[in-house]
């Protein structure tokens, strides 16, 4: 349980474990462990030096590595400056991370090695970076991190949280225009703190392993090792998304929970030794930020024979939103499809153009109101403004509610295909294809037809030896949805292209089939 009262902020989680539970294993990482005594000490030196740097309250303290168990460190220790930790995406090209290190005004860097030569070509259009910090070294222009931090003091700086301090600022992936900096606060962290530890994915038990391995750019990935430690859990990081590696460290450490996206299910379910493993550790698997197909969902239950528990929520919304309990992952309920119903607390509705409620089974805008909605985005007064309107966060998806009160997401409303006047959601299209024999991935967009305005095409990934022709898979669509949702045309890819989170970047398979058009949709 998360003693709310003991650690009303973020920066109170090493001190209040540091107490309870000293010898506990905060985090493991590549072999090393950090206890969260170890933590205490750790996080206090990072604070201190941060504030001798002159970070004051609310500077951005910016963050650019791989996943590493030190990310924790920083975190607790400028949550503790009151400073704000800022991840940036390392996927991104040497201009986006110049805007967002820029736009966030980040007086220091923490920079894992591969990314060195990308600071080198930035670093002259940075003005406001006053300190770069190093995660691996090899540099002697810059600080060490082990070095600079083993240097300060190891007591508790003289600085007090507020409810209201931004503690985390994340930037929106960008697939439309310039990512915009999502302003998370204690205040935000304190609401999704009391609430998760009432839902079975979220209530660690202290010493339990959690494997944390979403990027520390994401919301989820960030999450995990919050509620980890808040609760005296070990969190077993990941560098990187290795499903050789998941499958070893899973029996190693007896993993009870982990937060895996649709796309590492997949590879999971994929890979050769994945029947051979040992997931008799495992309590439950969370999954979102991307839609899964049921047949996918089907498969993985089988094999792994765990828990499941759909996430459904935004980095503004500090991920959460609705869920899909374990319960409901029985296909006898009818509700695999679902994403759940609203998180404690929070107003779930689906809405018209006008911000009015929907009908039961109509498609609208889904709209959140909770404690944990963000402050806002970061210098973006227009853009908060447009996206909170009457306390609701309008999220941009597309969505239902049934009759139970059970919440089905068709898509982005941008990702919407109007084709002869006819409302075409590619997620559900994907979600026929998706059970097709041969299909190991697909993707759905909408491209131009001069009859239709638009026309539906799929573009699938086929499974290592199979060679499904656009023939077989139009008509294992039709069986399964209306004629008119079918894809017209069928392409073969080795590879989609997602984000971090996993979500697939229809922007990007749209691009070649309607430069130099308007498109009309989205």
């Amino acid at each position: 349980m998360i003693d709310i009262e003991a650690m009303p902020f973020i920066a109170d989680i090493p001190r209040v474990q540091a107490t309870r539970v000293p010898e506990n294993v905060a985090y493991w990482f590549e072999g090393a462990s950090t206890t969260f005594g170890e933590l205490e000490t750790r996080t206090n030196q990072v604070a201190n030096g941060l504030i001798s740097l002159g970070v004051e309250p609310g500077d951005r303290v910016a963050y650019l590595a791989k996943n590493t168990d030190v990310y924790y460190e920083m975190l607790f220790g400028c949550a503790k400056a009151r400073a704000v930790m800022t991840g940036v995406n390392t996927r991104l090209a040497a201009p986006e991370i110049q805007f967002i290190l820029s736009d966030a005004a980040a007086k220091v860097l923490f920079v894992g090695k591969d990314f060195y030569a990308i600071i080198d070509q930035i670093r002259d259009q940075l003005p406001d970076l006053q300190r770069i910090i190093t995660i691996d070294g090899n540099r002697e222009d810059w600080d060490y991190y082990p070095s600079w931090r083993n240097a300060r003091p190891n007591t508790a700086p003289d600085r007090t949280p507020l409810a209201d301090d931004d503690v985390i600022q994340l930037y929106t992936s960008g697939t439309t225009g310039r990512p915009k900096g999502v302003q998370l606060t204690n205040s935000n962290y304190n609401v999704l703190l009391e609430q998760a530890q009432t839902l079975d994915w979220a209530a660690y038990g202290a010493g339990e392993a959690v494997m944390n391995a979403m990027p520390l750019f994401h919301v989820a990935g960030v999450n995990v090792g919050i509620l980890t430690a808040a609760q005296g859990a070990k969190a077993v990081v990941l560098r990187d998304i290795d499903p050789t590696l998941i499958l070893k460290l899973v029996e190693q450490h007896k993993i009870a929970y982990a937060f895996w996206v649709p796309a590492v299910i997949l590879m999971l379910t994929q890979h050769p030794e994945i029947r051979n493993t040992d997931f008799s550790s495992m309590k439950v698997v969370s999954y979102g930020a991307s839609p899964i197909a049921e047949s996918l969902l089907l498969e993985a239950k089988e094999i792994m024979g765990v828990k499941f528990t759909q996430l459904y929520g935004l980095t503004e919304t500090v991920g959460a939103g609705t869920y899909l309990p374990p319960e409901a992952h029985d296909p006898a309920w009818g509700k695999l499809r679902s994403c759940g119903v609203p998180w404690p607390g929070a107003v779930v509705r689906c809405v018209d153009g006008e911000g009015n409620s929907v009908p039961t089974g109509e498609v609208g805008e889904i709209v959140i109101k909770a404690r944990f909605v963000m402050k806002g985005y970061w210098n973006r007064a227009d853009a908060t403004e447009e996206a909170i309107r009457n306390g609701f966060f309008h999220t941009g998806d597309a969505g239902y509610f049934d009759e139970d009160g059970f919440l089905y997401i068709h898509d982005r409303v941008k990702d919407m295909i109007v084709s002869g006047g006819e409302n075409v959601y590619p997620a559900e299209v994907e979600n026929a294809i998706f059970g097709h024999p041969g299909v190991a991935d697909v993707a759905v967009i909408g491209v131009p037809d001069e009859k239709w305005g638009e026309s539906v095409k799929a573009i699938i990934v086929p499974k290592p030896g199979e060679a499904p022709t656009a023939e077989e898979i139009i008509a294992w669509a039709k069986e399964r949805i209306a004629s008119y949702k079918c894809p017209k045309t069928v392409d073969i890819a080795t590879e989609l292209p997602r984000n971090p989170s996993g979500k697939i970047l229809r922007k990007d398979l749209r691009e070649p089939y309607w430069a130099g058009r308007d498109r009309r949709i989205g």
